[in-house]
């Protein structure tokens, strides 16, 4: 078995976790899962264990032979699909056109654009579960109270849930932070209703441009100031707050008076 770092990838050394994560997933036998990531295949061993058709998409060159090795009965049969690739490359819609869940071990440092590339591309996944770094997991439940970009991001398309701590020493080799399990359920775009999905990401990342401000300020740089004082007033925004301080609902309100402005 390979045991060398690969692309940024720490590999799950712990079957217990990799239990939990696919059992967290919630994956049936009549459906299609996929997994970003593979490596050397503990937790795909697991994804068909359930009887599901398994997707995985794996970037490294080094680790397809072993995969195929490993796997070559179940790709035979057509339970599993192995697909050579760099998933921020790959057209997710060219690919599935079923309903499909997300499992994965993602690499930190993309977790951000994977997050945001599936719950924004027109064919959502049902259900998202996927093992991140245990401070971005409580940014994106906004653990202490405080919204941020990642959790409304998410917030506008789905319920993200901290699902359990994984310490370092689940993973070879050991990375420097602790990690959790992520679901991001209830996936789809109908909290956008009657919202223009350009202009929410336009507002809240305006509003989160300087953190140490307050909001109205940070907004006066895409809207006149009096006409925000007049929105804020009708959405029942505080006009001194910050932008982790409003909630989703705030957000959707002032995308929806400021539409077509």
């Amino acid at each position: 078995m390979l045991k060398k770092k690969s692309l940024g990838q720490n590999f799950l050394n712990s079957p217990k976790i990799v239990s939990d994560i696919v059992e967290a997933g919630n994956v049936g036998s009549s459906e299609t899962v996929l997994e970003i990531g593979p490596g050397e295949g503990v937790m795909t061993e697991k994804l068909l264990e359930t009887g599901a058709h398994v997707i995985c998409i794996e970037k490294d060159d080094r680790l397809i032979p072993e995969l195929h090795k490993r796997f070559l009965k179940e790709i035979s049969g057509k339970q599993l699909e192995l697909i050579h690739a760099d998933v921020l490359d790959t057209g997710i819609t060219h690919i599935i056109k079923v309903k499909y869940k997300v499992v994965a071990n993602i690499p930190y440092y993309i977790t951000g654009q994977i997050i945001r590339m599936f719950l924004e591309c027109d064919n959502q996944p049902e259900k998202m579960t996927l093992l991140v770094q245990k401070e971005v997991a409580e940014r994106a439940v906004a653990r202490d109270g405080k919204e941020s970009l990642l959790s409304l991001s998410i917030k506008i398309f789905g319920d993200p849930k901290l699902v359990r701590v994984v310490g370092r020493g689940a993973f070879t080799p050991q990375p420097n932070v602790d990690s959790a399990v992520l679901s991001i359920e209830k996936i789809s775009k109908e909290r956008l209703e009657g919202v223009d999905e350009k202009l929410f990401f336009k507002i809240i990342h305006a509003g989160f441009a300087h953190k140490r401000k307050q909001l109205l300020p940070n907004l006066a740089s895409i809207y006149k100031k009096e006409d925000l004082i007049s929105a804020f007033e009708k959405c029942g925004i505080d006009l001194k707050a910050r932008a982790e301080d409003v909630e989703l609902n705030g957000w959707v309100k002032l995308c929806k008076n400021f539409y077509g402005s």
